[in-house]
């Protein structure tokens, strides 16, 4: 700095310096430059002096100037964009799960020293900084996170890209546990505002509900049209998708509902205040909640108006805005492809259909010729519950000529099914986008496939089973159309941001380069011979759960044992992740501990951490959430067990957290039941930050256990072929509880109100529903989970075999980096290749 410098307290920088005042030519590339740009912005849009900011007023400071930085490059982007016509990927998402943004807006952009010495010559701790960002509540798990690892990898791959979603206003809901139950909190994420988006209400578009169509005559032509009911404004707001190190800025275009016409004076001022705002409040309710509880009529509708809101919107808006006047519509499929990310944004379909047909007037055969070339699917679940399907009362209610496009979209293709296979009216059903039972509706799946240009799964397992057993008739009639493409993270984020210090070591092995080129850890292979380098690895990870032992001490009062396993399964709470079988393996060492079975001295020490939400209105899971906090809660507290066991459960499990819990991670949980698990992403990320999985062959677990070979990789249970055989049979789960001791004492355990005060009603529904239902047949491969278990501890117990092992894990993974997915996606379904 000059010697004009002028220092306020604590050697700060004050307002009044003059770099503060200079005008500003270019992006803050040196230290000099960040001064003053983030002096401006704590003047002139935060409207504080330095000496007078809060910790919050700073952050947005140094926030914006960071953006700032990125302007330059985004608005040039689009520019380029519009003005070449390249082809672009138009990514629809219900949620982008995306994580702080400060950290990996500073990496991609390169200026993480000049904005750490920036802070330090203004007497700020960017530390201090870093803790004041909130982060953005736009998701709920695994499809969330993908969508945003993908367009991270899209920028840094120069591919021209808009992501597409809502602007929830809450979010999913902030997890709180009252006695041991969760209780659901609004996720007000938004209360201070993100100084990382860009309104822009002059871009908005107007969404339509209700209402009727007609028919009228078009210069000798009959058309349809629809006539609606009501409507809502759909605001956009950008968000910018740095590429890493490459110049390139993406963006992400989340929108906001907003009324029409918001307030009404005439009735306001005769004193019905509530009459006034209604049609407000009603808009608004549309991106106010990701994924609103459904099991009421009116959650349903909620859900379908979110789902065409955004998808009509984008549609709207890329057609409006980035393609050319004069460009052939005929050739949109030269401009655009549309990904739809599971069945949520699938409305899109009869939406562009509506759009051509009824508004740019062209002839059916053209329109659907157009679309069936302009749309790509992605299945996500093999699950028959998760395939969508909207009843037809509410779509003609809600959305009527959209109902009678997925109608003579049907009668269509079931003509050329018919011309196919001849009148097999079995078929004939099985194929029918619109279901009959068990009432009349629209499946969403099946629209999907039948307009996509593309199906394709998420793992090598899942695609099969997606064409062989959910969807074997439309893979049969669509030779060709099924595809694979396996799921992958960013390095970025997951690597380099999670793990500093084993990117550090990477990096001192390999060199550079390596974040963008993940195939290159293979060269990691080596190092696993080397006494030194297994002894920096085993640093980095005492090192990394230092970091989280610091972190949930802060932020959930929790401590961390030193010298144990940390032993971890993060997921969404579902029956089918299988947590309830994790839970009985705790359960099963306690029990043999407490009844003097096992001597405490002889088990390896293990912490087990959890983190998972559980659907509002999804009953069994919640009552699971508690029974692992009451487990937790007894067996931390027993001294019996010596220190030897841990039940740690942080609450409001997000991003943020997982960036310090998964590179402490020892072992990996993965352990659903062959054949339900579609991919899969949280597998990749421990692996790659050096934990060991359990698993099943499930999902991507079959891939990455190939990968890293059998002696890396704790396999268990059954496979997918033997799961179908055992239902075949005719699974009594009660059988297998009858058979097995060790399950049997652990089962009564939980029954006999051990972990419940003695109350043995409070958790008999989660004991019941496993004896006799227990769809996902956790009592089937509990032997064998128990088993597998017992080689975890013997393996740990070489501390320098678990060491290779995990770097092996870490040096074979790099096939899992979503760049690599996305150069899948390009090859196989997009081709949109780099635009500069």
């Amino acid at each position: 700095m000059s010697e004009e410098t002028v220092t306020g307290p604590n050697g700060a920088l004050e307002a009044t310096h003059p770099l503060a005042l200079a005008p500003v030519t270019g992006p803050a590339s040196n230290v000099d430059g960040f001064v003053r740009q983030f002096l401006r912005n704590l003047n002139y849009e935060r409207g504080v002096p330095l000496s007078a900011s809060s910790p919050n007023d700073q952050y947005f400071a140094f926030a914006m100037t960071v953006r700032d930085y990125l302007m330059a490059r985004w608005l040039e982007d689009l520019r380029r964009q519009r003005v070449t016509q390249s082809k672009s990927v138009c990514y629809l998402s219900a949620e982008y799960l995306l994580g702080r943004q400060l950290d990996n807006n500073l990496l991609a952009s390169g200026l993480t020293d000049i904005a750490t010495e920036a802070m330090a010559q203004c007497g700020i701790d960017i530390e201090e900084l870093r803790a004041q960002e909130v982060e953005p509540g736009l998701g709920n798990g695994g499809l969330g996170r993908l969508a945003a690892c993908f367009i991270d990898s899209l920028a840094t791959m120069s591919v021209p890209n808009i992501g597409y979603g809502i602007r929830y206003e809450y979010g999913i809901f902030r997890q709180t546990f009252v006695d041991g139950q969760q209780v659901e909190q609004p996720d007000a994420w938004l209360e201070l505002g993100s100084p990382w988006e860009f309104p822009h209400p002059e871009f908005a578009q107007t969404i339509s509900f209700g209402g009727h169509t007609e028919t009228y005559d078009d210069e000798g032509v009959t058309r349809s049209r629809w006539v609606p009911s009501w409507n809502v404004r759909a605001v956009p707001y950008n968000y910018m998708v740095p590429g890493y190190l490459n110049g390139r800025v993406n963006t992400l275009r989340l929108w906001s509902a907003q009324a029409t016409n918001s307030f009404d004076l005439r009735v306001f001022n005769s004193g019905d205040y509530e009459e006034a705002v209604r049609a407000q409040t009603y808009a608004e309710n549309i991106s106010k909640v990701l994924y609103p509880e459904d099991s009421t009529p009116q959650g349903k509708e909620l859900r379908l108006q979110q789902q065409y809101f955004f998808v009509a919107a984008s549609i709207h808006d890329f057609l409006d805005h980035m393609v050319a006047d004069d460009f052939g519509l005929e050739n949109l499929a030269d401009r655009v492809i549309f990904q739809l990310n599971d069945t949520h944004p699938v409305i899109a379909v009869p939406e562009l259909m509506r759009v051509l047909v009824d508004e740019k007037k062209l002839e059916w055969d053209a329109a659907w010729a157009i679309t069936q070339k302009c749309f790509a699917y992605t299945c996500h679940t093999l699950l028959p519950e998760a395939l969508e399907v909207w009843s037809v009362e509410l779509l003609g209610r809600l959305l009527p000529r959209h109902l009678e496009i997925i109608y003579r979209i049907n009668e269509e293709f079931l003509l050329e099914v018919r011309e196919r296979f001849g009148d097999d009216e079995i078929r004939l059903r099985d194929m029918s986008i619109i279901g009959e039972f068990p009432e009349r509706s629209v499946r969403m799946a099946y629209l999907a496939t039948v307009a996509g240009a593309k199906v394709n799964g998420v793992a090598e397992l899942h695609s099969q089973l997606l064409r062989d057993k959910v969807l074997p008739d439309f893979n049969e009639f669509f030779p060709g159309k099924f595809t694979n493409v396996t799921n992958g993270i960013t390095p970025r984020r997951f690597i380099r941001l999670a793990n500093p210090e084993l990117s550090e070591l990477i990096t001192s092995a390999l060199g550079t380069g390596w974040l963008t080129d993940l195939e290159r850890l293979r060269g990691l292979e080596s190092y696993a011979e080397d006494p030194d380098f297994r002894a920096a690895f085993r640093e980095v990870k005492a090192a990394n759960k230092r970091v989280l032992s610091d972190v949930l001490r802060a932020r959930d009062g929790f401590e961390v044992s030193d010298g144990h396993m940390l032993d971890v399964m993060v997921k969404r709470l579902h029956e089918y992740k299988r947590q309830m079988l994790k839970l009985l393996h705790i359960v099963t060492v306690y029990e043999g501990i407490v009844s003097g079975r096992v001597d405490a001295a002889s088990v390896q020490p293990r912490t087990f951490i959890f983190g998972a939400k559980a659907a509002p209105g999804y009953a069994m899971a919640k009552r699971i959430i508690h029974l692992i906090n009451a487990v937790g809660s007894v067996v931390n507290a027993d001294e019996r067990v010596q220190g030897r066991l841990k039940v740690l459960f942080p609450q409001n499990y997000n991003v943020t957290l997982a960036e310090r819990l998964i590179p402490a991670a020892d072992l990996s949980e993965q352990i659903s039941l062959a054949g339900k698990e579609a991919s899969g992403t949280g597998n990749m990320k421990f692996a790659l930050n050096g934990a060991l999985t359990i698993g099943t062959d499930d999902g991507a677990n079959v891939e990455i256990r190939q990968l890293v070979g059998d002696d890396n990789f704790f396999l268990f249970g059954m496979a997918e072929p033997e799961v179908e055989a055992l239902w075949a049979r005719g699974y009594k789960p009660a059988e297998f509880y009858q058979h097995d001791e060790s399950l049997r004492r652990a089962m009564d355990l939980i029954a006999s109100g051990a972990f419940s005060g003695g109350d043995r009603s409070v958790f008999e529904p989660v004991v019941s529903n496993l004896l006799y239902d227990d769809r996902f047949m956790v009592l089937a491969d509990y032997a064998s989970y128990i088993e597998a278990q017992a080689k975890v501890d013997a393996a740990h117990a070489d501390e320098d075999a678990w060491t290779r092992s995990a770097i092996l894990n870490v040096a074979r993974c790099g096939f899992f980096s979503s760049d690599r997915s996305m150069r899948d996606y390009i090859d196989r379904i997009w081709h949109t290749p780099p635009a500069f």
